[in-house]
């Protein structure tokens, strides 16, 4: 038996999908007349428009949830900013719950949309916070929803983020054209949807220039500095070193650096950095980091924008929006010394 959706309640109300999703989630958008027809269909059709009621209360809190799994983090909290500026144009505050990566304060946070002190949700993980019926469409069953950087596997929910595979390509890239041959790398972690693509990004690069990747090079990290310096100590320890690091996060080339100093190694004399987000402070690096920049600012801009069409009832053209990355050229990295 196939499951009753919003395509069915249009249909019997004669009226478009927006119609229908306005009428249920924004009644004020819409004629008295119009949504007593969209009310009549949805009870015809056996419809529940989703299990949190979103679409059936007309007060709203004025506020927007941001989960999030690190708030300390350098990317992270500039990407916050950026929504809190954002969603302060737009007449909205936003709550920030730090979740510190436990799922179960995920839910918490959550379900300040389902008690109605937050009217929508914008996420920093690829975790689904909320309880979703498998036979069942997923959009049905969420509160507005928009996530940031880090894709959930299903099909509805509207993603801001960048080419992390084809930006960790063009890192890589700029190494080899350097003429490093033995690249390592400090993943961040490895449940990571950005991680995972920036790992294949590097691959893809190395394998197009003809090189081998050196298994032993890969470091799993945690996007973290202390990780980064971990990451760099076991690289450091090996008979055959690499002569170029990239880290996927700022964060973890800051311990890279600390680590290469401890050890006595030069940069990029002896070893050439590269990172990836380009922190406000990236550039304050002695020497001053090369690193993938982020649109941090249009990446929380747009996170706020689309959550607010998905909160109005609009309807979407597409779940993910790929916004630009650069590579930024700066004194860590430098040509191989023969």
């Amino acid at each position: 038996m196939s499951s009753i959706g919003i395509k069915d309640v249009a249909a019997i109300a004669g009226v478009s999908i927006t119609t229908v999703s306005r009428a249920l989630r924004n009644p004020g958008r819409v004629s008295e007349a119009t949504r007593e027809k969209v009310l009549a269909a949805v009870n015809k059709a056996g419809y529940t428009p989703n299990k949190f009621g979103v679409g059936l209360r007309t007060a709203k809190s004025g506020n927007i949830v941001a989960i999030i799994p690190d708030v300390s983090d350098s990317f992270n909290f500039g990407v916050i900013r950026a929504i809190g500026r954002a969603a302060n144009k737009q007449g909205y505050s936003v709550l920030l719950g730090d979740t510190h990566g436990s799922e179960e304060r995920e839910r918490a946070y959550a379900d300040m949309v389902k008690s109605r002190h937050a009217d929508g949700v914008i996420l920093f993980s690829q975790h689904l916070p909320f309880e979703i019926e498998a036979d069942k469409p997923a959009a049905q069953q969420l509160p507005p929803l928009v996530n940031s950087c880090e894709p959930v596997p299903m099909p509805g929910i509207p993603t801001v983020t960048i080419d992390n595979t084809a930006a960790a390509g063009e890192a890589t890239a700029h190494l080899i054209g350097l003429g490093h041959k033995n690249i390592a790398v400090i993943t961040g972690n490895m449940d990571s949807p950005s991680s995972r693509d920036r790992l294949q990004g590097f691959r893809r690069a190395m394998q197009a220039a003809g090189l081998a990747v050196n298994e032993r090079y890969i470091v799993n990290g945690k996007y973290t500095v202390e990780s980064g310096h971990q990451g760099t100590n076991q690289l450091l320890l090996r008979r055959d070193r690499p002569s170029a690091i990239f880290c996927f996060s700022d964060e973890m080339a800051l311990g890279c650096y600390s680590s290469l100093q401890e050890h006595g190694f030069g940069v990029p004399g002896d070893m050439s950095v590269m990172g990836f987000d380009d922190i406000h402070y990236a550039r304050h690096f002695s020497p001053p980091l090369t690193t993938v920049a982020q649109p941090v600012e249009d990446i929380g801009t747009h996170c706020v924008d689309l959550l607010l069409k998905v909160m109005n009832g609009d309807q979407l053209d597409k779940d993910l929006y790929i916004l630009p990355h650069k590579l930024v050229v700066r004194g860590s990295t430098a040509p191989l010394r023969q």
